[in-house]
C-alpha cells in the first residue's frame, strides 16, 4: 500500500471499525439502552460513549506518538516535527473530546432541562468542581489543552520527555472512572484500568506514527523504525494483556458470567487482541528483517497495518462499550458495611496468625507488573553479557531477583492484606520498601548492566542504554545523587510524612498509597546507593565519611521511632481508631509497636549497610595496596629510591650548612 494512500485511509479504518463495534456492542449489551426513570435522552447514551471512544483514540495519538518517536527518531529533522505536530493535534481532538464527555456525564447523572439561565450554570460548575468525577473530566480537560501548546512549542529530546510523561500522566484520572468504583475490588480494579489505558495508548499511538511519518522518513531508516516499535508493541502488549485479564476477571467474578452480554462483548476484545498479537509476532518476524533487502517485503508489510488498524478499532470499539456495559456482579457488597469496609471499601481480614504471613495475599498489579519487567529486562541483559562471552557476577543477579521478590510480597502479601488496619504492620513494610529492599537492589547494579548490555546506538537516536546514561548523568540526578541530599530526603521523608496529611492522603486516596510506596523506594534507593553503590554517580564520599553519614542517619533514625514511641495521641485517629477491630492489640498499643519496629528492626538493614561500608573500605586498601606493590615491582621501587636520594641530598646540605 503506498505512503499517501495508509496515511490517509489508516486513520478511517480505525475510526469506522471502531464505530461499527461501539454501536453493535451498545445494542447488544444494553450499554445504551433507555432508563426507566430520569432518561438524558439517546443524545446522552449513545454520545457519551461514542466521546469515550474519542477521549482513547485522541490519547493514543498524543502519548503513544511521543513515547514512540522519543525511542525511535531524533529531534531537528522532519520526522520529529511530524510526530509532535501529529501529538499537538491529537492533544487538541482529546481536550475537545474530554470536555464532551464530561458534559455528557453531566446530563446522565443530573438529567437537567438545558437552558442558558444561571441556575444550570451553577449546576454544571457545582458537578465540576464537587463530584470526584466532574472533577475527572475537568482536569482531564485541563490537561490536554495544556498538552495541546506544550506539544505544539517542545522540539528537543528533554522537552519533549517531560511532556510525555505529562501526557501519561494525563491518562491516570480516567482509569479512576467506569465500573471500578463499584466493584468489591475496586483498587484493584482501578488500577487494572489505568494501566489498560496507558498500554493500549502506547501500543495504537506508535502504529499511528508509523503511518505519520512514512512519507518523510528516509527509506533506509523505515526498518530500523519498525523494528524499535517493534520492541516497544511487545511490552505494551504484555501490559496491557495482563491489566485487560485482571479486570476482566475483577468484572466476571464466574465463568457463567462469559455467557452475559458483557462477556460476549469482552470476547471481542480478547479475541481481536489476541489476532493482534499473533499479527505482530508472525509479520514482524517474517517481514522486518526481510524489509532492508525487499521492497516487497515492504509493501506486505504496509498493507498488513491497515489489517492491524481494523482490529485495533475492534478492540477499541468494545473496549469503550465496556465501560457502559453493566458487568454481572453476583457477589455485591453487603447493604450495611463494617466500619472497615466504609473506610478501605474491604472487609475486615481475620486476626494476624504466623500461618496468615505466608496464605495471605493481595497482589498489587502495578508493583507485580514493575517487578516482573524488571526481572525479565534484567535477565535479558545478564542473557546477552554471557552470549557475548562478558562475565556478570551471579550474586547480583540473585541480590536483584531477590529485591524485586521482596518488593512483589511487601505490596500484595501480608504486609498489604493488614497495613490498612495496623499501624505496625504499615510500618514492617514503611521499613522494608525504604531499607531493605534498596539493600538488594542497589547490590545488583542494574545501571551498570544496562550500560554494558544495550547496544549503542549511532544514528542519533536514544534507545534504553541512551536514556538510562542521560538519567544518570542528568542535572536533575548530580542533585539527588549527592550523599547530603539523599541523607536528609531519606531521613526528612519519615518526620514530614507520617506528621502531615501525606500520611492521611496515602490511607484515604489509592494513588496516594501509591505515590507513597514509589517516594520511600526511591528515596532508600538513592540514599543506598550513595553508600555502597558501584552504579555511577557524579561524586561520592569517602568511605570514612560514608560511615560518619550513616552513623547520623541511625542515631536520626532511631529518634523518630522513640518519638512515635512516645505519642500519647493516636496518629490518624479516625482511620486507625475506626476500624471496629475486635482482635489483636488496642489502636494505641499497636501505634506504639510500629514505633518501636521503625526504632528496633529498622537498624537492622543500617547495621548491614555500615557492615559493608566497612568491608568495601577494606577491600578497598587492599587494593590500593596491592596497586602499589605491583607498581613497585614494575617500577623497581624507583619512588623508595628516589625518596632516600632525596633523603641524603637534604642530610649533606645540612651538613654543609654547619661547615
Amino acid at each position: 500500500m503506498k505512503a499517501r494512500t495508509l496515511r490517509a485511509v489508516g486513520p478511517a479504518i480505525l475510526g469506522t471499525v471502531a464505530l461499527v463495534v461501539i454501536v453493535w456492542a451498545l445494542g447488544f449489551g444494553g450499554g445504551a439502552a433507555e432508563l426507566s426513570l430520569d432518561d438524558a435522552g439517546p443524545i446522552a447514551r449513545w454520545g457519551l460513549p461514542v466521546a469515550k471512544l474519542i477521549v482513547n483514540l485522541a490519547a493514543a495519538g498524543m502519548v503513544g506518538v511521543l513515547v514512540t518517536a522519543l525511542f525511535t527518531l531524533r529531534p531537528g529533522e522532519r520526522e520529529f516535527d511530524v510526530a509532535l505536530d501529529t501529538a499537538s493535534i491529537s492533544a487538541a481532538v482529546f481536550t475537545v473530546a474530554a470536555g464532551a464527555t464530561g458534559f455528557l456525564t453531566f446530563l446522565s447523572v443530573f438529567n437537567p432541562a438545558l437552558d442558558a439561565g444561571p441556575q444550570f450554570g451553577a449546576q454544571l460548575g457545582r458537578f465540576l468542581v464537587e463530584l470526584e468525577v466532574g472533577r475527572t473530566w475537568l482536569i482531564t480537560t485541563v490537561a490536554g489543552a495544556a498538552l495541546t501548546v506544550l506539544t505544539f512549542a517542545v522540539r528537543s529530546w528533554v522537552s519533549t520527555f517531560v511532556v510525555a510523561l505529562l501526557a501519561v500522566a494525563s491518562l491516570v484520572p480516567m482509569g479512576t472512572q467506569g465500573h471500578s468504583g463499584d466493584d468489591a475490588f475496586h483498587h484493584e480494579a482501578m488500577m487494572a484500568l489505568i494501566l489498560h489505558i496507558i498500554g493500549a495508548a502506547v501500543w495504537l499511538g506508535g502504529l499511528l506514527l508509523l503511518i505519520a511519518v512514512r512519507p518523510v522518513l528516509d527509506q533506509r531508516r523505515i526498518p530500523d523504525v519498525v523494528a524499535r516499535y517493534s520492541s516497544i508493541a511487545l511490552a505494551a502488549f504484555v501490559l496491557v494483556a495482563v491489566s485487560g485479564t485482571v479486570r476482566a476477571a475483577i468484572g466476571l467474578q464466574e465463568w457463567s458470567a462469559l455467557l452475559s452480554p458483557y462477556g460476549a462483548i469482552l470476547g471481542v476484545k480478547v479475541i481481536a487482541l489476541i489476532g493482534l498479537g499473533l499479527l505482530g509476532v508472525w509479520y514482524r518476524a517474517r517481514l522486518v528483517g526481510r524489509m532492508r533487502e525487499s521492497g516487497a517485503a515492504s509493501r506486505a508489510f504496509w498493507t498488513l497495518i491497515a489489517f492491524e488498524l481494523a482490529l485495533m478499532g475492534a478492540a477499541s470499539g468494545a473496549a469503550a462499550a465496556l465501560a457502559r456495559t453493566p458487568p454481572p456482579n453476583p457477589a455485591p457488597l453487603p447493604e450495611i458495611p463494617t466500619p472497615a469496609e466504609r473506610l478501605t471499601g474491604a472487609p475486615l481480614p481475620p486476626e494476624l496468625t504466623i500461618e496468615r504471613w505466608v496464605t495471605a495475599w493481595n497482589v498489587d498489579l502495578l508493583w507485580a507488573v514493575v517487578a516482573g519487567f524488571a526481572v525479565f529486562f534484567y535477565l535479558a541483559g545478564v542473557w546477552r553479557l554471557r552470549r557475548r562471552g562478558d562475565a556478570w557476577p551471579v550474586y547480583r543477579t540473585i541480590l536483584w531477583i531477590a529485591g524485586m521478590a521482596l518488593l512483589v510480597w511487601v505490596t500484595g502479601g501480608v504486609i498489604n492484606v493488614y497495613q490498612d488496619y495496623l499501624f505496625s504492620m504499615h510500618m514492617v513494610g514503611h521499613m522494608l520498601l525504604t531499607m531493605a529492599i534498596p539493600v538488594l537492589l542497589v547490590a545488583g547494579a542494574p545501571v551498570t548492566l544496562a550500560a554494558r548490555a544495550i547496544r549503542k546506538r549511532d544514528d542519533g537516536t536514544r534507545g534504553g542504554r541512551e536514556w538510562i546514561l542521560w538519567a544518570v548523568h542528568s542535572p536533575a540526578a548530580r542533585v539527588l545523587t549527592n550523599p547530603f541530599v539523599a541523607a536528609g530526603l531519606f531521613i526528612g521523608s519519615l518526620w514530614i510524612f507520617y506528621y502531615t496529611d501525606l500520611f492521611r492522603w496515602s490511607l484515604y486516596d489509592h494513588l496516594g498509597h501509591q505515590w507513597m510506596i514509589a517516594h520511600f523506594l526511591i528515596t532508600g534507593y538513592l540514599f543506598v546507593q550513595s553508600l555502597i553503590g558501584i552504579d555511577p554517580v557524579p561524586w561520592r564520599l569517602p568511605y570514612a565519611g560514608r560511615l560518619l553519614l550513616l552513623i547520623g542517619i541511625m542515631a536520626m533514625h532511631a529518634f523518630f521511632g522513640i518519638a512515635i514511641m512516645m505519642q500519647s495521641g493516636l496518629m490518624v485517629a479516625e482511620w486507625f481508631g475506626a476500624m471496629g477491630r475486635t482482635w489483636g492489640a488496642t489502636p494505641l498499643e499497636d501505634q506504639y509497636i510500629g514505633g518501636g519496629i521503625a526504632w528496633s528492626i529498622g537498624e537492622i538493614p543500617t547495621l548491614i549497610l555500615a557492615i559493608t561500608v566497612a568491608i568495601q573500605w577494606s577491600r578497598s586498601d587492599a587494593r590500593e595496596t596491592k596497586r602499589r606493590d605491583r607498581h613497585d615491582d614494575r617500577t623497581g621501587e624507583a619512588e623508595l629510591d628516589a625518596y632516600n636520594a632525596r633523603l641524603r641530598e637534604l642530610a649533606m646540605r645540612d651538613t654543609r650548612d654547619r661547615k
